[in-house]
């Protein structure tokens, strides 16, 4: 709390600033229209809420995302407005979109993850989900590769013990990003290996998301990690109120000398590793890979990198092993890394989601916290239901919001009469985001299934195609059931006053 209330304090005098000239400004203007402002402005916004609200209809959009724009600007036309341009449109990303661009350009993917691409073995085994991996290549440029060793974390406390241990053998370089940074064991034993690291010699860099820690991480312990020679850099920083400030960096990696890389569900806190229990068991999970594509985790943090700070990382400063498994065959089948970005076009993971249950033909399953679905999305767990096939989701019994939670649960009825299956974990929180679908395709990363993560934020998943990492991802999620409890209609309040009122957060949802 006292952190929140520093960075407030900072940031006040700034909106103050803002909101200042604004005033001033309109009333300069007031007297030049002889105090006719008012209906002036009135009136061009009238003309822009229509603009507006038909230039949504025609968009190529998610129908409900587009839905509660429309509501809040018929009902509200000039401060609907006024909110859309600033949080609703994609152009309130510009800024970070340049950024990306030009770091991209100064250093271009193929530089970094190689030219080699797998894609058209996968076309011989299994033609339509060859289509679905070579749409998501094309869109984000991240390659498919051979799987080499792939090692699967049902809890974050195994993944922790593997990563004390990969850190420690560091020797040239230690890239990390995370949405939340805390204070405690977990971290603190982490910052301790990587000052160590760092001394060494090692090029130390951390990434972490403002707005996610500005609870639990502030500038002096920046200032702290410099010190003992770790390069960070706040991401998307909150000093000014800005539209930008919508799109955060959930991504979570870690990439050490270019041999191995760390993602899933997990931040750097401890409840995250169950050393406190804030919400009951904290059930999370993970995966570590080495091989070829450890390429796409360290472009995925260079272009952040030197993105957003000011000390450039080269091409010859990362270096990958010489037998990075260039010679790999498919035994242990492939792999796709990507990340999501708010600023492109298209929301890669929603798509994916909705191929993967459209072509599954025996069971497609969910592991997410977070319950807040789009149409396309609905309509396809729905239709892949009905069409015979088992589709089940795992979600937190526990949750760490109590909106978000309730929110979710509105959407159980009409999940489960169309056939679908939902269950609460309940001894605590459930924080992992993957699926696994026909034994054969899964994703594990850092995509929940609600609007900020599908449409809104920098995510990071891998795809995995017959690798044994998916029958690993199946044991644990026959094991976490039966630490569920399914949720049936009959136990589910579907009177009048609830169906209003979960109509209501539905339309909310997009704004969640």
């Amino acid at each position: 709390m006292k952190k929140i209330i520093g960075r407030i304090l900072v940031v006040l005098p700034a909106v103050a600033l803002q909101i200042a000239w604004y005033i001033a400004l309109l009333s300069d203007l007031d007297k030049l229209m002889n105090g006719r402002l008012r209906e002036i402005i009135g009136a061009a916004f009238y003309v822009i809420a229509v603009l507006v609200v038909l230039g949504l209809v025609s968009k190529r959009d998610e129908g409900s995302y587009k839905l509660v724009w429309v509501v809040l600007i018929l009902v509200m036309p000039i401060l609907g407005t006024i909110i859309y341009l600033l949080m609703g449109n994609k152009r309130s990303g510009k800024g970070l979109k340049q950024k990306l661009k030009k770091a991209s350009e100064a250093l271009p993917i193929k530089d970094v993850v190689g030219d080699k691409n797998c894609i058209e073995e996968i076309a011989k085994e299994d033609r339509r989900l060859y289509q679905t991996i070579r749409h998501i290549t094309k869109t984000t440029g991240f390659p498919a590769y051979y799987n080499d060793r792939s090692s699967y974390y049902s809890f974050g406390e195994e993944m922790f013990a593997d990563m004390v241990e990969d850190l420690n053998a560091a020797e040239h370089y230690i890239f990390m990003e995370y949405f939340i940074i805390q204070r405690g064991k977990f971290w603190d034993t982490l910052t301790g290996i990587l000052a160590q690291r760092a001394a060494a010699g090692v090029d130390v860099r951390i990434i972490f998301d403002d707005l996610g820690s500005i609870s639990k991480y502030s500038y002096a312990d920046i200032v702290g990690l410099k010190q003992k020679g770790i390069k960070c850099i706040a991401f998307n920083p909150l000093l000014f109120v800005s539209a930008r400030l919508n799109n955060r960096d959930h991504r979570k990696i870690t990439v050490i000398d270019g041999r191995i890389a760390y993602s899933g569900g997990l931040n750097m806190a401890d409840e995250y590793v169950n050393e406190i229990h804030p919400y009951g068991i904290w059930k999370d999970i993970g995966f570590r890979i080495t091989g070829p594509a450890v390429r796409s985790y360290t472009y995925m943090f260079v272009e952040f990198w030197n993105a957003f700070s000011g000390d450039t990382i080269l091409k010859e400063h990362i270096s990958f092993p010489a037998s990075e498994g260039g010679d790999l065959d498919h035994e242990n089948g492939f792999i796709i890394p990507y990340y999501d970005s708010p600023v492109r076009d298209e929301h890669t993971s929603n798509v994916l989601f909705a191929d993967i249950l459209s072509q599954a033909t025996e069971y497609v399953w969910f592991y997410t916290p977070y319950l807040m679905l789009g149409d396309t999305l609905l309509e396809a767990f729905v239709r892949a239901a009905q069409r015979g096939v088992d589709v089940r989701i795992i979600t937190a019994g526990v949750s760490d919001s109590k909106l978000v939670q309730r929110i979710g649960r509105s959407y159980y009825m009409e999940l489960i009469k169309g056939g679908v299956r939902i269950f609460e974990y309940k001894p605590g929180f459930v924080h992992a985001k993957a699926f696994l679908a026909d034994d054969k395709v899964a994703g594990i990363g850092t995509v929940n299934l609600d609007y900020r993560s599908l449409f809104l934020h920098f995510e990071c998943e891998s795809i995995f195609y017959k690798a044994d990492i998916i029958e690993k991802l199946k044991n644990d999620y026959q094991k976490t059931l039966e630490d569920c409890k399914e949720q049936m209609p009959e136990n589910i309040n579907n009177r009048m006053p609830r169906r209003i009122l979960d109509s209501i957060l539905r339309v909310a949802a997009p704004l969640m």
